[in-house]
Order: structure tokens, then C-alpha cells, then sequence
């Protein structure tokens, strides 16, 4: 059962006090019953709860600043949806980790499939041998019906997102931000699209922005939603690495794509399958690891018969013919070609990882080439 307004709002503004975190929120909900008291008391109490002073006075400061119900009037606006831990929406295999967010804001939508998920991740500059890799993969796992999490970063992020969408499968982006800011700002109309369909989530509120500190963390909710880790390409010093030191913390399974010994980009992943990683040449080798095989395919059945149709040479080929270096509409590109709109996006999302097309903005391609002009000056 969802937690009524009259209660979550505290819990939003209480999520707005700088590092109260798991331990704290656990002790003053255990103390007082509800937040709704938490929130109105004073010192003494909040020290009698087991908040150091420090903690006890953020949280007396905060109501001088915040309002709750503005607060959820203002996630509202947004498009925000507040979950907490105790709401059915929050991801089970989320709260058997250490450090859960007690509060998590979503847009979009999380459902028990979710539950059956695979995280992939790697380098925000992959070579052309990773953008292929991802895409197959992240590809392939989505037409077996597992949901696919990330974290919305350029490079290898983007890929399994785009993929998976063309694919028609389900997408969890985990940011560092608030849901009101979009990081990289040209993943804006992305993020649009994964909420469409899966779900943007975050555990920091409005207005907070990317702070490199904040990366770290986020990649513990990326691995911590999922059954397992895959890292496509990832050199020594990749993000990357953070999510697979919380997938082992986790217990959770990590996968790595194996890579040229003279490659930067597959420094890590060849490092990690020494070390014990599993080795990943296709989709099947996952779904053997974590006994998904016989469900997967059952799952793959159901679903191809709405999936979007796998784009072929000959189609992208007809698409390329009705694109040129000036802006076109989705809806215009899917008139000239006259292809359903489902392949289009599939067709366009695949073009684009080749390198062959650019979104520039507002479902706008342009067909990659000399001179390409800058869209929007």
C-alpha cells in the first residue's frame, strides 16, 4: 500500500537535511513511530533517538527553510513520484543492501519485473568494438525481457539505454542529480524517453546537481537493483569500477566483455576475468550464469510478437537515402521512408550507435557527414 500524502511529505522533507542518511532516518522512525513527529521535534528528543548533535540541529534548522508540503507540491510539478522504503514500488532486491535510501524519487514507473535485471555499464569513450558489443548485448537481454539499469552517462550508459528501447524492453537510469537536472544535458531527451518507458530514479531531491562525489554512490543503487553486473569497456580508472567494487560488496555477479590486451578501454574488464569476473561472449553466457535461460526464452516468445522488428542493412540503408545534414523530425524521416514508427526508432537508434546519425535535439536527426552544421544557433 502506498504511504499516505499526509506522511510521505515528511519524509521528503526530511530527505532534504544533508547527511541524515540510512542509520539516522532508521533510528527516528523507530523512535517516534512516524517521521511526522520526527519532524516536529526538538533537540532534546531528536538527541534522545540516537542523532548526534550535529544531525539534531540540521534537522531543526531545515524546518526554519523547508515546507512539506511545498516540497511535494513541488515534486508534483515535476512529475516526481516520492517512494520510500516501506512502499510497494520500492525495489526489493534494492533494500537488501547496506545503505539503501530510505527515499527514492522516480519518474516513470518500477514494476516486479524489474526485479529481473542486469546492469550495464563502461567507459564514457568506448571504441567502435565496445559501441558494438554494448549494443548487442544490452540489445539481446532486453528481447529476453530483462530489464536493463544504468546510469544515463555518455558512452557505454547511452548504448544500453538506446538499444534497449529500440528493442522495446524496459530501462532503469540511476542519476547523481535531481530529477529536475539532467546529466550530460544531451541525454535530456533520453531520460525523456526511458520514463516512457521504465523509470529515471534518483536518491537525492530537486535542485541537486551532479557533484562528482555523488557518482560513487548512485553506482551502489545501479548494482544494487540488479541480479548482476556487466561492464562492456572500462580502462583502470573507469566509474566503472566503483559498481563492480558495490556489485562484490553486494554479492551480486559481475560480468566483463573481453577485450584487445593492447586496448586502454579493456584494461579493467581484462583484469577483473582474471581475477574471477565471468566472461561474457553473448547474452547467453548471463542468463546461463544466473538461471535465467529456460524463463528468458519464455519471456523472449511472449514478447516478439510485439517487439519492434530487428532493423536489417537494406532498411537502414532506405532510412540513410531520406536524411541529410539538415534537422529532421522523427515523424517527418518516418513519412519519407514510409516504415512503421516503431522501426524507425529502432533504425535510428542503431545508425546513431554506428556513428552514422545524430539526434541534435527534440527527436531531430541529421545524417553525419562533412560540414554538419550546429543545430539550434
Amino acid at each position: 500500500m502506498q504511504m499516505p500524502t499526509e506522511q510521505i511529505k515528511f519524509w521528503v522533507a526530511l530527505n532534504r537535511v544533508p547527511r541524515l542518511g540510512t542509520t539516522r532516518f532508521r533510528k527516528l522512525e523507530t523512535f517516534f513511530g512516524d517521521l511526522e513527529h520526527a519532524w516536529s521535534a526538538g533537540i532534546g528528543s531528536l538527541r534522545a533517538a540516537g542523532l548526534d548533535a550535529r544531525s539534531a540541529t540540521a534537522v531543526v534548522e531545515a524546518r526554519r527553510q523547508v515546507s512539506p508540503d511545498a516540497e511535494l507540491e513541488r515534486l508534483e510539478r515535476a512529475g516526481v513520484r516520492p517512494v520510500t522504503w516501506h512502499d510497494p514500488e520500492y525495489p526489493p532486491r534494492l533494500k537488501q543492501i547496506d545503505g539503501r535510501p530510505p527515499l527514492l524519487y522516480v519518474k516513470g514507473s518500477l514494476i516486479p519485473e524489474d526485479e529481473v535485471a542486469v546492469a550495464v555499464v563502461g567507459t564514457r569513450s568506448p571504441t567502435s568494438y565496445g559501441r558494438e558489443a554494448g549494443a548487442a548485448l544490452a540489445g539481446d537481454l532486453a528481447r529476453c525481457g530483462i530489464t536493463i539499469v544504468s546510469g544515463l552517462a555518455l558512452g557505454i550508459d547511452g548504448i544500453a539505454h538506446r538499444t534497449t528501447l529500440a528493442r522495446g524492453g524496459r530501462t532503469i537510469a540511476v542519476v547523481a542529480s535531481g530529477l529536475d537536472i539532467v546529466y550530460p544535458k544531451d541525454h535530456t531527451g533520453l531520460a525523456g524517453q526511458i520514463a516512457e518507458q521504465g523509470a529515471v530514479v534518483s536518491e537525492y531531491p530537486l535542485g541537486a546537481r551532479p557533484d562528482s562525489r555523488n557518482f560513487p554512490r548512485r553506482n551502489r543503487l545501479i548494482s544494487g537493483m540488479s541480479l548482476g553486473t556487466l561492464v562492456v569497456e572500462a580502462g583502470e580508472n573507469s566509474g566503472a569500477g566503483w559498481t563492480v567494487q558495490h556489485a562484490l560488496e553486494q554479492n551480486r555477479e559481475v560480468f566483463c566483455v573481453p577485450g584487445s590486451i593492447f586496448s586502454p578501454a579493456s584494461r579493467l574488464t581484462n583484469r577483473l576475468i582474471q581475477e574471477g569476473a565471468k566472461l561474457v561472449a553473448s547474452h547467453t553466457d548471463i542468463l546461463e550464469e544466473l538461471n535465467l535461460s529456460v524463463v528468458a526464452r519464455q519471456i523472449e516468445l511472449r514478447l516478439n510478437e510485439d517487439l519492434p522488428p530487428s532493423p536489417d542493412a537494406d532498411s537502414e540503408a532506405d532510412l540513410l537515402r531520406c536524411l541529410n545534414h539538415e534537422p529532421m523530425h522523427i515523424d517527418d524521416i518516418r513519412r519519407a521512408a514510409r516504415l512503421p514508427v516503431a522501426l524507425v526508432g529502432s533504425l535510428l537508434t542503431m545508425l546513431e550507435l554506428k556513428g552514422q546519425v545524430k539526434q541534435v535535439g527534440g527527436m531531430h536527426y541529421i545524417r553525419i557527414g562533412e560540414a554538419t552544421p550546429t543545430y539550434g544557433r
